[in-house]
């Protein structure tokens, strides 16, 4: 179990190399969604990762749902697991409901820990880049919060290597913990973060938290080049009309390739994908968006899997030239 843990950036925190994300893109159901957390659990992940607007129901009149959901399931493991939250979304219509003003990151702050029942979050992290002449602001915001015991540690998601660099610079400067981490896309389908993002990884030593290790769920093994969706999958309803688009051509050629590797392995596809994820020293955790509990336990059992490196190259080569912008 231990090699299932590792540092989490510069810090002594401790961190399952899977993580659960709470976004629950397709889960309504709410028995479903908590058994999925408790999964997760149950297989060692330690790293749940939140944010105010998530929301198990998919529905913008239940964002904050996934933060509810989880104080009731983490009242007597609160101190085993490390929580993330995030802010910066619109939580609503209001003139100060988005955005990373001090005003807005306090105010969210409090409504979050509300939420969690807890009195602290351990990572909070902004969700978006607004603009680098804010940064003073929201970093002393979040410094403010740090000394208050509110949350421990700050980190940031969707930002480029040069606004990630900007923003350490600002908080030097303003005499601030640096940042902890970067949450930004990693796949097989998507490999953006390795142009500029793991060389700032390997030289400053950030965690890197690689959210679509699945490329939005193409690699999950539910999609077949070909075929059509089932209705009640995510690119069968909302991304219907994408489909086609990302399953033509050479991508759909690819997903078919690692089907046909994970086969061999005597692995699921998802397993290979996540694994694939995890190979890359840069990379600290690979956040598992599942929608179910069976998902969360093939994603979690991916932490012990070693790929061997003639397949790690393969993957490298056969995957170089796609690149799609996946979210």
């Amino acid at each position: 179990m231990s090699d299932q843990y590792v540092n989490f950036g510069t810090s002594s925190l401790k961190v399952s190399k899977v993580a659960l994300g709470l976004g629950f893109r397709g889960q309504n159901d709410e028995k479903e969604a908590t058994k999925t957390i408790n999964t997760a659990i149950d297989k060692g992940i330690n790293l749940i990762d939140c944010a105010n607007v998530y929301g198990y129901m998919d529905d913008r009149k239940n964002i904050g749902s996934s933060e509810k959901l989880l104080s009731k399931i983490i009242k007597n493991k609160r101190n085993d697991l490390v929580i993330t939250s995030k802010v910066a979304s619109p939580m609503g219509n209001g003139p100060n409901d988005k955005g990373v003003s001090a005003y807005h990151i306090i105010n969210q702050v409090e409504k979050s820990l509300q939420r969690l029942s807890t009195d602290r979050i351990d990572i909070y992290i902004f969700h978006v880049f607004e603009s680098i002449s804010s940064f003073e602001e929201q970093f002393r915001a979040m410094e403010i919060l740090k000394n208050q015991g509110k949350i421990l540690y700050v980190g940031v998601s969707n930002f480029k290597s040069w606004q990630v660099v900007q923003a350490l610079r600002v908080q030097d400067s303003i005499n601030a913990h640096p940042l902890l981490c970067v949450q930004n896309p990693y796949s097989l389908l998507n490999r953006e973060a390795e142009s500029e993002m793991f060389p700032m990884i390997r030289d400053i030593g950030l965690g890197f938290m690689a959210y679509s290790p699945l490329g939005v769920g193409l690699l999950s093994g539910t999609y077949k080049p070909g075929e059509k969706p089932q209705k009640n999958t995510l690119w069968g309803s909302k991304r219907k009309n994408d489909y086609e688009k990302f399953l033509s051509g050479e991508t759909g050629l690819f997903i078919n390739k690692v089907d046909e590797i994970s086969k061999t392995l005597g692995i699921e596809m998802s397993q290979l994908a996540i694994s694939w994820v995890l190979s890359h020293p840069e990379v600290t955790l690979a956040i598992s968006g599942a929608d179910n509990s069976e998902q969360i336990s093939e994603a979690a059992d991916a932490m012990t899997i070693k790929l061997p490196l003639e397949i790690i190259k393969e993957l490298n080569e056969a995957s170089c030239r796609l690149n799609y912008t996946l979210d």
